[in-house]
């Protein structure tokens, strides 16, 4: 399987066949497993043998096919396939935390990564030291001998912000930390980062790997020793493990993620395009775009492709953008991204509501800003649908 290409991988890596030689990989829906005697029972509670599975919190054959899939796709040594993003994160990050350690992590983040850092790791005696993902200089003073990880999204919600993944992960490895990147912008498509510094990645499975707008999942990919000695006890004890169902959605959308992220960020590309520079708008970002603050390291990190959202300032501020959402025939308002339907969010009132207005501000995520993750649409269609909600915006 090594030699093989990205697309291969995709629909073949991890599978595994019943008796029964089915085509599509079977889904394994048990919670538990019978052993043939007392004594292998008990022998496999002492140690588990490949391909062998004691209950469906610990592992399943159907999620198992998953984990090696999409390590595979990352060119990582294993994975963990967990409930949700945020069960992601919120384990990678716990499992390998305890009290009196410091983090660094970048501002720019999903309000919930924001709550797990401010909140949750900060009740157990975590420090945090948030920084401006962008600024090396800032990630360099904010080390300390006692660092032991670094966390940031490689694109950021909502703002779009490109982090330099090696130059970060050169900055943390220099004083031994761990290197945990959330992935979802970047996509697991367009993005090496692992070959490029990261330690640990992470990806909401509910964005583009299902795709869909199906089910939740996440997963957390990087060395064996990580996963099976630090998450996996973590993860197998508080129960965050993904289900035997959603992993069979997940390895069905693992088969077609390739060409739906290439068609989608080929859209998102135009639409940015056509939109940028509009009269009613104070802002077009798209990472694509030559006007991004990080194009150049767009082309080098990401190979030139910007993903598959945009964000746009509509002028005119929350009243503005709530006419301009309003106004949208094709899209769909709602907060999901990486869906084959298109779909507009309001930050600054749904996934980042519980900030401040002065962290907002800090962050730009203004009152007009609004998140455009682009589906699978006609992309003429939809620069037709946002164009006139813009217009309609103004009104």
């Amino acid at each position: 399987m090594s030699d093989w290409n990205k697309r291969t991988k995709l629909v073949h890596g991890g599978t595994r066949r019943s008796q029964y030689k089915e085509v599509s990989e079977a889904i394994f829906l048990t919670q538990g497993f019978v052993y043939d005697s007392a004594e292998q029972a008990e022998a496999r509670f002492i140690e588990t043998g490949e391909d062998e599975f004691i209950y469906a919190r610990y592992g399943n054959p159907t999620v198992a096919m998953f984990e090696e899939r999409i390590a595979a796709l990352e060119g990582a040594e294993d994975a963990f396939a967990t409930a949700s993003g945020m069960a992601a994160v919120s384990g990678a990050l716990t499992s390998m935390l305890k009290a009196g350690d410091h983090v660094v992590s970048a501002k720019a983040l999903f309000g919930s990564c924001i709550y797990v850092l401010q909140d949750i790791l900060g009740r157990y005696g975590v420090e945090v030291t948030f920084v401006d993902g962008t600024d090396l200089a800032a990630w360099k003073a904010a080390m300390r001998p006692d660092t032991k990880a670094v966390f940031f999204e490689s694109m950021s919600n909502p703002t779009l912000e490109v982090i330099n993944i090696t130059a970060v992960a050169q900055i943390a490895h220099e004083v031994g930390a761990t290197v945990l990147v959330d992935n979802v912008f970047s996509t697991p498509v367009f993005s090496n980062a692992i070959e490029q510094g990261a330690d640990v990645v992470i990806y909401s499975a509910t964005k583009h790997i299902d795709g869909q707008g199906r089910a939740l999942g996440g997963v957390v990919l990087g060395t064996k020793d990580f996963i099976r000695g630090t998450l996996e006890p973590y993860m197998k004890h508080t129960g965050g493990s993904m289900s035997p169902f959603n992993a069979w959605v997940m390895l069905k959308g693992l088969e077609t993620i390739d060409l739906r992220v290439r068609a989608q960020a080929e859209s998102a590309l135009a639409i940015a395009s056509a939109l940028e520079g509009h009269s009613a708008l104070e802002r077009t970002i798209y990472p694509g775009l030559e006007s991004h603050a990080q194009a150049a390291l767009v082309k080098k990190q990401l190979g030139g492709k910007g993903g598959t959202v945009l964000s746009l300032d509509i002028k005119g501020g929350r009243e503005a953008a709530f006419k301009f959402l309003n106004a949208l025939e094709i899209a769909v308002i709602s907060n999901n991204l990486g869906d084959a339907k298109s779909i507009a969010t309001h930050p600054a009132t749904t996934t980042h509501q519980r900030l401040t207005d002065e962290v907002k501000e800090d962050l730009g995520i203004t009152p007009g800003l609004v998140r455009f993750s682009v589906g699978l649409e006609d992309t003429d269609d939809l620069i037709k649908d946002i164009t006139r909600a813009i217009e309609a915006s103004q009104a």
